[in-house]
């Protein structure tokens, strides 16, 4: 017998010292490494100089940080991510009962009645209560309060870009109305301009000095510029229903006040020379690494699972036929029971399945630095590459109007035609609608660069959890 029970004890042993239970030190992943940006170099700043938590105040247009405010609050996106982190703080609490005892408490009574001859009407009455306890020996049920507070890190995280994503995007559909304004105003102008020259034409088709295909040519410019002119006033409809939706307001119950884009909105100065541990300061990269942390404890959990668990339970209680006699006399009970979960292949299995979920975290993390590395880069060169065209679009513009002013005083002499004037101010508003939509998409992609370099939030180290590099 004794050689039976030394023949189990040696094979248990051997059962959990195939199993490992280690649980390594959290290594933040490898990512391709980086040495600087594309953009022009400059004095190097540092993460704070370079954006302000209240990026969008820049602009200097307070109607613009009246909306920030207003889709802040009332963004029914950001409320669902807000909520989401009320479940995952709710989460740590559940978790973190799976070490406490559990008392059940049971009240009861058995009214039985046989048929037939001589049988009476039984009564019994109950009451008892049970005790459970799951001693978390290894720590198992640590590191799953672990995991869960750091996935309540990670939906913060969650929430921050959804933030960032949020401002980012009123920020352009605003500009994106203003910009509409303007077309508006200055398609009128072309469309006032083009019947002024369609009655010379006119006049001039009369008296047979064009054809009657230079008439016609110039009728189908109108309903060019008319047709346009209500494509533009939809475009504007539609963009300010978006608006409304991003402000949590009904589509259509909302209304920008007419602006000039122009005028309301200046272009911000990014300075150069960004630092590159400005990334460390984007939401999605400190929410993707916190998910890699979370992979990362629940495997250790997996791993302490393998282990012998220790639970006791007590039970106490008592039972009569009469009611007042039930506290008579008390039943008490204590049941310890030793669990050898390295016999279960289910906990296994769940072992193997954590450490592939940290793979699949850890590429996801890498993932997300890579696609935030191209998102800055891009924004660099397109701001870049936009801020050159303005500049050129805007020469244009000051050589068509010299050349609109000279027209007007050629025609104030006499060597000028009416007709040449309105030509020259057509192509001169042609231009500065080109110069509009250059200062909108200059705009955008500050925007677009605030938004890729993590909005000004102040880095969130992963230590702050516990974990240890």
């Amino acid at each position: 017998m004794k050689q039976t029970y030394l023949f189990s004890g040696l094979c248990v042993a051997s059962l959990f010292g195939c199993a490992d239970v280690r649980v390594p030190e959290y290594q933040r992943p490898d990512t391709p490494a980086k040495s600087n940006w594309s953009r022009p170099p400059a004095t190097t700043v540092s993460a704070a100089e370079a954006i302000s938590p209240t990026w969008w105040q820049q602009f200097g247009d307070p109607y613009l940080n009246s909306l920030v405010a207003k889709a802040v609050t009332g963004n029914f996106d950001l409320k669902v991510l807000a909520a989401r982190i009320e479940v995952a703080n709710a989460q740590i609490g559940e978790a973190r009962a799976g070490a406490l005892p559990s008392v059940d408490i049971a009240t009861g009574a058995i009214l039985q009645k046989t048929t037939g001859m001589g049988q009476t009407f039984v009564k019994q009455y109950s009451l008892g209560s049970q005790v459970s306890w799951d001693l978390d020996i290894w720590g198992a049920v640590e590191k799953g309060v672990q995991a869960q507070s750091v996935e309540f890190r990670a939906t913060e995280a969650d929430w921050r870009a959804g933030y960032l994503n949020i401002v980012a995007d009123v920020s352009t559909t605003y500009f994106q109305i203003l910009q509409l304004d303007e077309q508006i105003e200055q398609q009128q102008r072309a469309r006032a301009k083009n019947e002024q020259i369609l009655a010379i034409y006119e006049t001039m088709r009369s008296n047979g000095l064009i054809a009657d295909t230079e008439l016609l040519r110039q009728r189908a410019e109108n309903n060019r510029l008319a047709k346009d002119l209500l494509e533009l006033r939809r475009s504007r409809d539609v963009t300010e229903n978006a608006l409304a939706t991003l402000l949590g307001v009904p589509a259509g119950e909302f209304k920008v006040p007419p602006g000039s884009l122009q005028d309301r909105v200046k272009v911000p100065a990014v300075p150069a020379g960004l630092p590159l541990d400005l990334l460390t300061r984007r939401p999605d990269v400190v929410a993707a690494e916190f998910r890699v942390l979370e992979a990362h404890d629940l495997m250790g959990q997996a791993r302490l699972a393998q282990l012998p668990s220790v639970s006791l339970t007590g039970q106490a209680g008592t039972a009569s036929f009469a009611l007042s006699d039930l506290f008579k006399a008390f039943t008490f009970g204590l049941m310890p029971v030793i669990d050898l979960p390295a016999l279960n292949p289910g906990i296994k299995a769940h072992v193997r399945t954590s450490e592939a979920q940290i793979k699949v975290a850890e590429e996801g993390y890498r993932s997300t630095v890579i696609a935030a590395f191209q998102e800055v880069e891009n924004a660099l060169l397109n701001l870049e590459a936009h801020k050159q065209q303005k500049e050129e679009l805007q020469k244009q513009v000051d050589q068509l109007q010299v050349v609109s002013d000279q027209t007007k005083a050629q025609l104030e002499i006499g060597i000028a035609s009416q007709l040449d004037v309105f030509e020259n101010e057509r192509s001169l508003l042609t231009a500065q609608l080109a110069l509009l939509g250059s200062h909108e998409q200059v705009l955008s992609d500050t925007v677009t660069l605030y938004k890729a370099l993590g909005g000004g939030w102040a880095q969130t180290p992963v230590e702050v959890v516990g974990a240890r590099r």
